[in-house]
């Protein structure tokens, strides 16, 4: 949808592994974080939308989880909206938050995503990713998986799916192997990404992994799935992020000098497409959305942040975005297009695969960062005169596409 909303102020935790704290803790830290950057008092807020996917399987918390992360903070009575979407859960509650201001209902809003992830029993973290698929369907996914790696002879990719690792680590490896059958890439591109991404996160104090990997140290690391090493797949991780929204009259109030605008944002569900509709998928119809509703087009893009919940699936969404032609995602990697200093950085914060991946924050957690690009706050990691950037970021999986998808652009 077209909008006319504008970011004041953002916090975030850093991702990590937070056992000693819990989701009232962190929401409260990236919520207070927010609201001193907009220089906005609690009581101001007027409503608020909270994004989180997996807490009822890793705390037990259900029903009210946005209600008690706010009373933690110290914010009551307001109206508090759940979002529950997949790993799209933070940005379809930024999505929902921006299309009530700009609908005039709210002057000052907050859009929150908060998650953990990590538990000792490793296979509440695995039930949760499990069911982001359609569980009535599940004996016949983990079948088609299995069919899928051992007619690759990927050996370690056929057992173990849902049981050592998320599952959605194998959806990604074997849409990855028919990427390099249809179209060449190669394991030296998709473990450019990590390598890339890897830098980036280096300079991001508030990111999971800090340390800078080269290409051959991306290859050596253990195999998770045939083509995906370790460091090709996000991490999990607990953490927060959140943004104060507010009306075009409010910024101005506010005497807002530096805003940054949500200038569209886009939200779809996934279909089966047919195999004449090659290059159709809740990406590409998102992102034309976004594009078209904007007024910008991809050649305009400083700065992206967009879903590597797997390596393979950052070349693929370059693709998606029409950043490059079908098929040429990893010539972008090849010749150093994406990364800090080429012609249009993506995931300059780290990206999932080094920043983290708490499912329920991570929408909003791409935001913080392109705020802050935008805004010339990005530190070692800002790119030069950025003006425009997008956010991609997806969920969950649905027949052969994305269960859930929302694409934002922002300008300053």
């Amino acid at each position: 949808m077209k909008l006319n909303a504008y970011i004041a102020g953002v916090g975030m935790t850093r991702f990590s592994k937070h056992l000693d704290r819990g989701m009232k803790s962190l929401g409260a830290e990236a919520i207070e974080g927010a609201l001193v950057d907009a220089g906005i008092g609690k009581q101001e807020v007027q409503a608020a939308w909270m994004g989180n996917a997996a807490a009822g399987l890793i705390t037990g918390q259900e029903c009210i989880r946005g209600q008690v992360i706010l009373r933690g903070a110290g914010i009551g009575m307001i109206p508090v909206v759940n979002v529950e979407n997949a790993c799209a859960s933070a940005s379809t509650a930024l999505n929902q938050a921006a299309a009530m201001v700009t609908a005039g209902l709210y002057d000052v809003v907050l859009a929150v995503g908060c998650e953990k992830l990590y538990h000792e029993d490793k296979q509440r973290t695995f039930a949760a990713f499990s069911g982001a698929v359609d569980v009535e369907g599940l004996v016949e996914i983990m079948a088609n998986l299995k069919k899928s790696a051992e007619s690759s002879s990927s050996k370690t990719a056929s057992s173990g799916a849902g049981k050592n690792r998320s599952m959605f680590m194998d959806i990604y490896a074997s849409a990855a192997r028919s990427h390099m059958k249809a179209y060449g890439t190669t394991v030296e591109h998709f473990a450019g990404v990590s390598a890339k991404n890897s830098r980036h996160g280096s300079l991001n104090d508030r990111a999971q992994f800090r340390d800078a990997m080269t290409v051959e140290e991306v290859l050596a690391a253990p195999m998770i799935a045939e083509p995906l090493t370790r460091p090709m797949c996000s991490p999990i991780g607990d953490g927060a992020a959140a943004v104060v929204i507010v009306s075009a009259g409010k910024a101005k109030q506010l005497g807002l000098t530096n805003p940054v605008k949500i200038a569209s944002s886009v939200l779809h569900s996934g279909w089966d497409q047919s195999a004449a509709d090659d290059y159709a998928n809740v990406g590409v119809m998102c992102a034309q959305e976004a594009y078209e509703e904007a007024a910008v087009g991809p050649e305009e893009l400083s700065v992206v942040e967009l879903h590597d919940a797997s390596a393979p699936a950052e070349i693929m969404a370059y693709e998606s975005l029409g950043l490059c032609g079908k098929g040429e995602g990893g010539k972008l990697i090849a010749d150093g297009v994406t990364q800090l200093g080429g012609k249009l950085p993506v995931n300059t914060s780290g990206g999932l695969l080094r920043k983290g991946h708490p499912v329920g924050a991570t929408g909003i957690a791409q935001i913080v960062e392109l705020a802050e690009q935008l805004q010339d706050r990005a530190g070692k990691r800002q790119v030069d005169s950025a003006k425009v950037a997008l956010a991609h970021n997806g969920g969950g999986s649905l027949g052969t596409d994305a269960a859930a998808m929302c694409v934002t652009i922002l300008t300053r």
